[in-house]
């Protein structure tokens, strides 16, 4: 058995979006971008690493509303419109930069991308990114494991059991519905936890968990093999934590790879370079300015005019790092091996997003570090927790203290001045489900009364997401954060009206259904199911 291992996590999530109200819509760009930046290149060196016969173990967190998504026709079609938009622009791009190779060259690379993307998703895929992720799932390299309904943040959703349940166990039924198997593991929205949210997991079905190291470090009972070893919640479900050391390598703004001189630049971007005449039909609405994707500089100096893009010296560094990344792991591992009585795993849990859209070489340097880590003269091996969990048994038993991997620590990135107006909101529209699930209790309710009711808890889930707190408070998009909460409460509030007063408007609610289509097994008895015997 080896010394210790190597658990890569990415979690792939972004918010329910999906308007079809409207021709388009600017906030739909999210998945796009996301798409066209991150998920495609994952995809694109999971091939490669196929091909080649690399054994490798990643994990990825699928969250339910990027699964929702991802499956979605609608959403669909309209990246294919999206991504010929670009190819238009890429195309445009080559003319216009003739006089100047270095840009020209560029502009062509983006080209390429486009068109090999546009051939993954439509051509090998069938427009249906799961099926590729599903295929390398069942190749034996990659767990797939899930997330909670709506990215809901658990620990301030805790005021109602049946809140958290159905966050959970909805989360669970949509993986399972269109993944094809249950999952071993789960995501805790930004790892926020308290003690006792186990015992829900473990009803879900759920083995294994993740936490910020704090949450191992302070639990019940100190760690005896610090945060390198999972910790038995006392239910048999384990809790994995994050390890800081590989965590910052990645993620911090000084020390971290993303931010080397010769990668791109994220912030300067031909949609805010060039002549608005020329970039409106590639902008919001023909005048506000946004991101396009192709950007044509490196990150250069902080006090320096941003130097030309150079692909080749980006993909070497990119190499450089996955050994470097691949070489603290084994010194921490040797490190860790002479005081450890199993062998170590460090977890480390990333933002699938960092990788492409942000860190624009981060597929490239993810997969040098699983090509790096399946050679033999490396003393690192990745692995799953799942499989870390069947060769390792008789963990230490503990309670991990309350935590998150956000600002601070805690919770105070999720409430705080800019968004403490949404519980109360959120926590009486819980109750209110609740009552209405208790007076159809053991009442036969009519189909109409029925789709009601399914449709009012999913306004309730849509609304308790935690994208929109964290946008408001990130100051990002903030209205439209603000809308988005305000009206599934107001649907809410008007089904639950409605079905209070037997004055349901058919047209209307099936405009509301039309609107949040998510989650057809919805069953609003489930925020009356009785508190099981929770283990």
């Amino acid at each position: 058995m080896k010394k210790g291992f190597l658990s890569i996590i990415l979690h792939a999530h972004l918010p329910f979006v999906r308007h079809p109200e409207y021709d388009s819509f600017f906030e739909e760009i999210w998945l796009f971008e996301a798409i066209t930046e991150c998920y495609v290149p994952l995809i694109r060196s999971l091939e490669r690493l196929h091909q080649d016969r690399v054994n490798y173990r990643l994990t990825l967190s699928l969250s339910p509303p990027l699964i929702l998504m991802l499956s979605d026709q609608l959403l669909q079609s309209r990246y294919i419109n999206y991504i010929n938009n670009r190819l238009e622009l890429a195309e445009k791009e080559i003319i216009r930069t003739r006089s100047t190779p270095e840009y020209q060259k560029l502009a062509r690379l983006y080209r390429r991308l486009y068109l090999d993307t546009l051939d993954i998703f439509a051509n090998q895929y069938d427009c249906n990114l799961l099926t590729a992720f599903k295929k390398f799932n069942t190749a034996g390299n990659l767990e797939l494991i899930t997330c909670a309904a709506t990215h809901g943040f658990l620990p301030l959703l805790n005021r109602s059991e049946a809140a958290v349940r159905n966050q959970i166990n909805t989360g669970v039924e949509t993986f399972i519905t269109h993944i094809g198997f249950p999952p071993s593991g789960f995501w805790l929205p930004e790892c926020g936890y308290y003690p006792g949210l186990e015992k829900h997991l473990k009803n879900a079905g759920i083995n294994y968990f993740f936490v910020d190291s704090h949450g191992i470090e302070n639990a019940s009972e100190s760690p005896r093999n610090g945060v390198y070893a999972p910790l038995n919640c006392g239910n048999n479900v384990m809790a994995f934590a994050r390890d800081p050391e590989s965590s910052r390598q990645v993620w911090s703004s000084h020390e971290g790879y993303p931010g080397d001189y010769d990668y791109r630049e994220y912030y300067r971007d031909i949609g805010f370079d060039l002549d608005m005449d020329y970039i409106a039909p590639y902008i919001l609405d023909g005048h506000i300015r946004i991101n396009t994707g192709i950007k044509y500089h490196r990150v250069t100096g902080a006090d320096l005019p941003k130097e030309v893009y150079q692909p080749r010296q980006a993909s070497y560094k990119a190499r450089l790092h996955a050994q470097d990344f691949i070489n603290k792991r084994q010194q921490q591992i040797n490190r860790l091996s002479t005081d450890m009585d199993r062998p170590a795993v460090i977890v480390s849990p990333y933002d699938a997003e960092l990788f492409g859209h942000w860190w624009f070489e981060g597929p490239q340097w993810l997969e040098w570090v699983l090509r790096f880590a399946d050679k033999n003269t490396n003393g690192v091996k990745t692995i799953s927790c799942s499989d870390y969990l069947k060769q390792v048994s008789d963990h230490q038993v503990a309670t991990p203290s309350a935590s998150t991997w956000g600002d601070q620590g805690y919770s105070n990135f999720w409430i705080n001045e800019t968004n403490d107006w949404i519980y109360p909101l959120l926590h009486k529209a819980g109750a209110d489900m609740e009552k209405l699930a208790i007076t159809f209790q053991g009442v036969k309710a009519s189909p109409l009364q029925e789709r009601a009711l399914n449709q009012a808890a999913r306004s309730l889930l849509l609304a308790q997401a935690s994208d929109w707190p964290f946008i408001m408070q990130t100051g990002t998009t903030v209205e439209y954060a603000t809308k988005r909460i305000t009206d599934h409460l107001a649907r809410f509030n008007y089904l639950r009206d409605s079905i209070r007063n037997n004055a349901i408007n058919e047209r209307e609610l099936s405009a509301l259904e039309i609107l949040d289509d998510v989650f057809p097994n919805t069953d609003f008895r489930n925020f009356n199911v009785p508190k099981q015997n929770l283990e």
